[in-house]
């Protein structure tokens, strides 16, 4: 039987391989492009995607999330590099180093942290099971977001390989 570590951690992987996949396939003229002014285009989804993965390695490593009054900055810090990231490449780069550090986060933590219950300061817990199965879940949600827009340039392709 699979550890729950291998399972998020191979899951976790191929979330990031389709992703990348399907980003890939995002014409450069299309990178910045959105839907509506409000809108995140593929680039801003694809640099969202990598910078969450880094949050999600800290909360893993420090073995507790961001708590009521640091929320703000949190997200503050989040947006902002985000938006300093204004490649393809950028987000790719940054993508792979934190997955391969989300990897690592889950070696290192023990059955009994794994076990573990976090509380989030806002009347609710999350278990790190749930936090180690997010780098997998958070990337396939925004693969839904590449590909909804990939239909909007109609781009009706699935991409498979």
């Amino acid at each position: 039987m699979t550890s729950l570590v291998e399972y998020c951690k191979r899951d976790a992987l191929d979330a990031m391989e389709h992703f990348l996949r399907n980003f890939s396939h995002v014409p450069d003229d299309k990178l910045n492009w959105s839907p509506t002014p409000t809108s995140k285009s593929a680039l801003r989804i694809a640099a969202h995607t990598a910078v969450a993965i880094g949050n999600f390695t800290k909360m893993m490593r420090d073995r507790r999330l961001p708590y009521g009054d640091e929320i703000p900055e949190f997200m503050a810090q989040t947006a902002a590099r985000e938006v300093a990231i204004t490649t393809r490449e950028e987000a790719e780069e940054l993508l792979r180093k934190n997955m391969a550090e989300v990897i690592t986060a889950m070696d290192d933590l023990t059955d009994e942290e794994a076990e573990m219950v976090l509380d989030t300061g806002q009347g609710w817990q999350m278990p790190m099971s749930f936090l180690m199965k997010l780098p997998s879940k958070h990337t396939a949600w925004h693969i839904g977001q590449i590909d909804f827009l990939q239909t909007c340039w109609d781009d009706q392709e699935i991409y498979v390989g």
